[in-house]
């Protein structure tokens, strides 16, 4: 049986790979510290799960201490020559696109076919992880397909794996961070002092504003942590669970979904969503690092209000 520690391992080998070609790289006056960086992350995939708690938070540490201390630089790896890339944009065309369409495909097909076919009796993948799986087969296949069919130099998907990891550096792995932090905070019983607050501050029996509270906690929260995966824990304890569901039976499964796209609203608002919105304007050479937030706002105030009666609408019957 395929299981998720598969993935895992097929991860942290792309990671300790990058550290291995950081750390020969002289051409990057950082090149320990990318080296460093990506070795941690590589050891926490290879071997996060056989790792104490304390352990691992070492290893986070680390990781914290050489983001924070600017260790970290861009690189610029020699793979293909701009010549060779305008040579074959010129020949492929948008048949170029094709073999990163293959990750996809292979994900959501080879998940419909596993669950409704005689495949899913055979106990391939591990119960619960299969588009998870099948989504790393997909970007092995793609792989594959790319380097039959274009010929590059062997390091090449390697060396361009690590000239865009390094270009988005620290906050390519901001996500999981924050995520873990929610996590966090809701073990530590900020969701049920939150709870505590709003059952003061609502009117009893008003399920539109139990409702709204919900949804602007969700979505300042991700503005104050950038992830709406790690507001989600804290306001579904807060909010979600014992007043949505629990006090006014609504459906748990439209309140925790909804909840999460009114939390993704605040994402676009946050420059602690570094990697969507910072990061995304220093490659664009963008005149203000905050040019994609101004952006955004007009589409997720409104998107929030509507998240909040979609809710309203649908979890109650």
């Amino acid at each position: 049986m395929i299981t998720l520690e598969w993935l895992y391992l097929l991860s942290g080998a792309v990671f300790a790979a990058w550290a291995v070609l950081s750390l020969r790289d002289r051409s990057n006056p950082k090149r320990r510290g990318n080296a460093a960086f990506w070795g941690l992350v590589a050891a926490s995939f290879l071997f996060g799960s056989h790792l104490s708690d304390l352990a691992n938070g070492v290893l986070v540490l680390g990781l914290v201490g050489l983001a924070g201390l600017h260790r970290l630089g861009r690189s610029d790896p020699a793979t293909t020559s701009p010549a060779e890339r305008t040579t074959l944009a010129t020949r492929f065309g948008n048949r170029l696109f094709v073999p990163a369409l293959v990750i996809p495909v292979t994900a959501v097909a080879g998940t419909v076919l596993y669950a409704w076919t005689p495949l899913g009796e055979l106990g391939l993948f591990e119960e619960r992880r299969e588009t998870l799986i099948l989504l790393g087969i997909g970007v092995l296949l793609a792989l594959g397909m790319a380097l039959h069919w274009l010929r590059p130099p062997a390091l090449a998907p390697l060396q361009e794996g690590r000239r865009l990891i390094d270009s988005i550096g620290w906050a390519a792995i901001l996500p999981q961070m924050l995520a873990a932090l929610g996590g966090i905070f809701a073990l530590a019983g900020v969701g049920e002092i939150i709870g505590t607050f709003a059952g003061a501050a609502i009117p009893e029996g008003s399920l539109f504003l139990s409702v709204a509270l919900y949804c602007l906690g969700m979505a300042g929260f991700t503005i104050i942590m950038g992830n709406a995966f790690a507001a989600f824990p804290v306001m579904a304890t807060a909010i979600g669970i014992p007043v949505l569901v629990q006090q006014f039976g609504g459906n748990a499964p439209v309140v925790g979904a909804i909840g999460m796209l009114a939390g993704f609203c605040g994402t676009l608002l946050t420059p602690m969503a570094a990697n969507f919105n910072i990061v995304p304007a220093a490659l664009l050479d963008m005149r203000s690092q905050y040019g994609v937030i101004r952006m955004q706002w007009g589409t997720a105030v409104p998107l929030l209000a509507c998240n909040l009666l979609l809710i309203y609408w649908l979890a109650f019957p």
